[in-house]
């Protein structure tokens, strides 16, 4: 009943929009990745407004080719975010660049780079959802005192983590159909080779909707997975948040979402926070400069998103309370990439479904989690590629640099060099149990490993640092952190389902304590 009181003091009706200059809103939610579509949907399920700030686009409109997102093989201005040339992850082919130049456009992916990293993330309302594998992993329990150790793991595994993922949509692959696709080659070359070098080969869920793909593979309905399409987006059969959580939410009538609409600054202000917001246009350029107002925000904006945005807020002295440990603990999930050269007998498929289905284990002896990823040219390469999760013990630290008005980030290419060791625990035993090789023409000219990146940005928020046990920052009532930024830095796997479930446990306790 007090919760009623609250929200409809607060607010008689929800704020449409795109939010108009002067509005006052109950809750803002800056970003509309997981833990934020988490934070909207179960605060809109309680009876209180939220409006929702996203700095990407809503990715609702089809473009001239009657679709909404780009192919993987074939990026265009719908590819990157603000770039006029492309920067793929995997850079070059049999000798040759593939980047090549684009419009400038707001698009989905933004290859952020930072000293010695490259990080990429999703534009867009849904986040990371619209363009990672969709590979939703549960850390296995007895690792998760190393992940999250302030965290009561008992409520994690029987409360929190199956309400995750029911509410992403979480499902396993058919393993007997799995078993006789063509799509799926490529995955089964890769889990010969892993039980030939005695490893673990271990199926995980995703967020796909197989009966989709088992259609797409009878090729009565369109191609997406089959066809390639990841990297950009999903057109067809990927449950984003845009189809879960963040299309619950909206059916309350409870929750709003600008897009195109860049948060700059959060100040105090009579018992308020008043925020700064820039709108953009699909070139980039700031249309207009907003102000608005918000009895709690929640920062969603991604690991980078939120921890640029308070380490700037911190130096800059917009929120002065924050604590000194805001900017640190931040990591790369111990991402590395790479690709082997297989024998002609090996083939691992002209056609491969781009959602990856399994990895091979081996985090306890070796530090490492290989998913077997797709690689999906179109044609035959009798390569195996692979993204390790490794179990990285470096962190970096967000700055703030006042003469360059921008936060920094520490991170040291060097520090890549321990999960390039972790991998090597798997593909250098299983290159010399085959007689292959490492592919040296992937990521450059003579170069083995994706050491230059990361699909898995996590820090600079840290729980129980940062912030108290629950996601409320320190020093600042009111004021929320509740996606990537609060895990310091490494999950042992792909980190959403992670970071979800964290934001279902943060929520709870908000929502009843707080409201």
């Amino acid at each position: 009943m007090g919760l009623s009181a609250w929200a409809g003091r607060a607010s008689a009706a929800p704020i449409p929009a795109p939010i108009p200059p002067g509005a006052h809103v109950p809750v803002l939610v800056i970003g509309t990745g997981y833990g934020g579509s988490v934070a909207a949907l179960r605060l809109a399920q309680a009876g209180v407004d939220v409006h929702m700030l996203e700095m990407g686009m809503a990715w609702d409109t089809p473009g001239s080719d009657g679709k909404i997102f780009a192919n993987t093989t074939t990026p265009d201005h719908r590819s990157y975010w603000l770039r006029t040339k492309t920067k793929q992850p995997l850079s070059n082919f049999l000798g040759f660049p593939l980047d090549k130049d684009v419009p400038k456009y707001t698009g989905i992916l933004d290859a952020e780079e930072f000293s010695g990293i490259t990080v990429y993330q999703g534009r867009g309302v849904g986040g990371g959802s619209l363009v990672n594998g969709g590979m939703a992993v549960t850390p296995l329990r007895e690792r998760f005192s190393a992940i999250l150790p302030s965290v009561n793991a008992a409520e994690m595994y029987s409360t929190y983590y199956p309400r995750a993922n029911a509410g992403l949509g979480v499902t396993e692959v058919d393993q007997a159909w799995w078993n006789s696709v063509d799509c799926y080659q490529y995955a089964r070359v890769g889990r010969k080779h892993a039980q030939r070098s005695n490893f673990s080969f271990v199926f995980v869920p995703n967020v796909y909707d197989w009966d989709y793909m088992k259609k797409e593979v009878a090729g009565t309905v369109p191609k997406s997975a089959v066809a390639g399409e990841i990297l950009y987006g999903n057109n067809a059969g990927k449950k984003s948040l845009q189809k879960t959580y963040l299309a619950q939410a909206k059916a309350t009538g409870r929750v709003a979402i600008s897009a195109l609409h860049r948060v700059t600054s959060v100040t105090p202000a009579n018992g308020r926070y008043t925020v700064v917001v820039e709108q953009l246009d699909t070139s980039g350029t700031v249309t207009a400069t907003k102000t608005v107002t918000a009895n709690k925000v929640f920062f969603a904006a991604g690991s980078v998103g939120t921890s640029k945005l308070l380490t700037r807020l911190k130096a800059t002295g917009a929120l002065p309370g924050l604590n000194n440990e805001i900017g640190k603990g931040w990591g790369d999930n111990g991402n590395v990439m790479c690709g082997r050269a297989n024998h002609l007998w090996d083939a691992t498929g002209t056609v491969q479904a781009s959602i990856p289905t399994a990895g091979i284990d081996n985090w306890d002896a070796g530090g490492a989690f290989a998913e077997v990823a797709p690689l999906p040219t179109g044609i035959e390469t009798w390569a195996s590629f692979y993204l390790s999760i490794t179990k990285n013990p470096n962190r970096a630290q967000f700055t703030w640099n006042s003469t360059a008005n921008r936060a920094e980030l520490n991170w040291q290419a060097a520090w890549k060099q321990p999960s390039i060791d972790m991998a090597k625990t798997i593909f250098d035993k299983i290159n010399a149990k085959e007689g292959t090789i490492y592919r040296t023409d992937l990521f450059g000219v003579y170069k083995i490993w994706g050491d230059h990146l990361t699909y898995h940005p996590l820090g600079g928020a840290i729980l129980n640092k940062a912030t108290d046990n629950y996601g409320r920052l320190h020093g600042c009532s009111n004021l929320y952190v509740i996606d990537g930024a609060l895990i310091p830095g490494n999950t042992s796997v792909n980190p959403f389902v992670t970071i979800t479930a964290l934001a279902e446990r943060n929520i709870d306790t908000i929502i009843r304590t707080d409201f």
